[in-house]
């Protein structure tokens, strides 16, 4: 697996362009390094940048886009609404594939030794990152903000991890505080009040650490100590969160700021829930979310599908389906536009032309793909097309299971179909990959047709290669006919116990499915065939045979139970 992490800094700018694109330009500058996002809010004068790569150029990266800030960015004269100690303020490392949250952590103290080594820039290490206990939380780090660096440092107990006394580069940059992090959510809750007083109640209503409490329960009591002298809090409703009220003036509302630290323990939808509930409860309406920065896909999926099992409606639609569900539950376009494309990490590390050539074939209309497959080329053949007609055998039959979902007197009934849509949607999408892999399963062989044979050595080369690309090219249509198997029992539950006016449609599905197996086994035949050596081939064929004799069993039950659903 490739080792990929996401850096998303927050520089102390976010009203000059000119600075916010000298520090984006800087880490740009990096091989190997893909600025996903750069979100600057006026009323916070502050900027997110999020970018990813490989660990060494994104640290790299991370580097020189501090050096840029510290160039660009005085922090005497800085003021905004968000609390910050830094021209760069946060540098968090997020391990996203192929690297542990220890490594990144690791890499965070390198990074913030390094900043202040060659940079002079005091830095604080937080969270995974820290070399303390308490300095895992960052307000701790960040205590006081900037104002307060001059007696911190001078404070042998408060003085940053990295740095000496508060000298004129400090005076300019600020204090950095560098971690590593898992995933983490920035959302503000829009309130349909111009009160920061009453937000930031919400917020102390909700976020893990809760509020100060004091006698009588009343906001302006006595605070209560405990035995030792120490504060009593009383805790919110919301694990790993963190939340403050403020007041935005660019938008004209007042806003429950929340960052979710842990997405598992307080997911999204869940934290809006909450909110919405802890304002209704202090006379207030939560009128939609703003999510800073980016968010894991299954951040999205896991809200909508939790609003579709709300409103009891399947959950075996199309991915853009449950996303724009919620989009809409939780009004996350409230403020300005919502575009999954631009928000959702996933999508942005896509390369959108590898994701093309990758995707040629079913990216086509229905008639491209049919004319395309007319023409004189012999891609795509009927591996493709097998593996299209076992999609849409399983389109058919989750269609049918979303119609029974739906159906008006079965609402009882909604999550036993959904069940069986969500498989179906599973299928779909691993078949849609099968019409590309096939093609290019075929595109392997043409290519080692291609090699060069003058030598005793290129021939022997260009034979294992041909050998190796015809083995694959029978896999591959042995993997559309695996596939298109599942999809004949979901055809066969539809088709006895779907919507009864759907059930030409379930027998359909069954038709397609074993129309795309019978054709992908002769593929899988014919492709073995061009082998010198068949025994490796052997149990694909057998399997192949197997999968074919299964199939048509189920294709006669499932137009058996379609007969009986037809009265004439």
């Amino acid at each position: 697996m490739k080792r990929i992490i996401e850096c998303v800094p927050n520089y102390s700018e976010g009203r000059n362009k000119a600075v916010i694109d000298g520090i984006v330009s800087a880490i740009a500058s990096v091989e190997g390094v893909k600025v996903l996002n750069v979100d600057p809010g006026e009323a916070t004068n502050r900027t997110v940048v999020t970018f990813v790569g490989e660990p060494e150029p994104v640290v790299e990266a991370a580097f020189k886009g501090a050096a840029a800030a510290k160039e660009l960015i005085d922090m005497r004269k800085h003021h905004g609404a968000h609390p910050r100690s830094g021209a760069t303020d946060v540098l968090p490392l997020i391990p996203v594939s192929g690297i542990t949250l220890e490594e990144c952590a690791e890499l965070a103290r390198a990074l913030a030794g390094r900043l202040w080594r060659e940079l002079g820039i005091p830095c604080y290490c937080y969270e995974a990152a820290a070399f303390k206990p308490e300095r895992r939380n960052l307000a701790v780090c960040r205590a006081g903000e900037y104002e307060a660096l001059p007696e911190k440092m001078a404070d042998p107990a408060r003085r940053p991890d990295f740095g000496g006394s508060f000298d004129e580069t400090a005076a300019r940059t600020g204090a950095t505080n560098v971690g590593a992090r898992n995933f983490l959510v920035a959302v503000n809750f829009n309130l349909n009040t111009t009160s920061t007083r009453r937000a930031m109640a919400v917020a102390f209503d909700v976020r893990e650490k809760g509020r100060k409490a004091r006698e009588g329960g009343s906001l302006t009591g006595k605070l209560i100590k405990d035995a030792e002298g120490g504060q009593v809090w009383i805790p919110g409703t919301l694990k790993g969160c963190k939340a403050i009220g403020w007041y935005i003036d660019e938008y004209g509302i007042a806003q429950v700021s929340m960052n979710i630290t842990d997405i598992d323990a307080t997911p999204l939808h869940v934290a809006f829930d909450e909110v919405c509930r802890a304002a209704a409860a202090r006379g207030l309406r939560v009128t939609g979310a703003e999510i800073v920065g980016l968010v894991p896909r299954k951040v999205l999926l896991e809200a909508g599908k939790y609003y579709l099992e709300k409103q009891q409606r399947s959950l075996g639609i199309s991915e853009e389906e449950i996303i724009r569900i919620a989009v809409k539950s939780m009004s996350l376009d409230d403020l300005k536009p919502f575009d999954p494309r631009e928000k959702v990490i996933e999508y942005l590390m896509e390369d959108e032309q590898e994701k093309a050539a990758r995707e040629r074939l079913v990216r086509m209309s229905v008639k491209g793909f049919t004319l395309e497959t007319a023409s004189e080329s012999a891609a795509p053949g009927g591996g493709s097309v097998s593996a299209v007609m076992g999609g849409l055998g399983a389109a058919l039959a989750t269609m049918v299971a979303n119609l029974s979902a739906h159906k008006r007197g079965w609402d009882e009934r909604w999550k036993e179909f959904s069940d069986v849509a969500e498989k179906g949607q599973a299928l779909i999408g691993e078949l849609l990959a099968l019409v590309d892999e096939d093609t290019a399963a075929f595109n392997r062989i043409m290519d080692a047709l291609s090699l060069p044979k003058g030598t005793e050595e290129e021939k022997a080369a260009r034979a294992t290669a041909l050998e190796e690309a015809t083995l694959y090219a029978a896999s591959v249509p042995l993997r559309t006919m695996e596939a298109s198997l599942k999809a004949l029992p979901l055809a066969l539950e539809m088709a006895r116990k779907g919507n009864p006016a759907s059930a030409s449609d379930a027998g359909v599905a069954a038709l397609a499915a074993v129309a795309g197996i019978r054709g992908a086994e002769l593929n899988v035949r014919i492709n073995a065939a061009g082998l010198s050596d068949t025994a490796p081939a052997e149990p694909l064929i057998r399997r192949a045979a197997e999968i074919v004799e299964e199939a048509v069993a189920l294709q006669e039950q499932v137009l058996d139970a379609v007969n009986a659903n037809i009265k004439l």
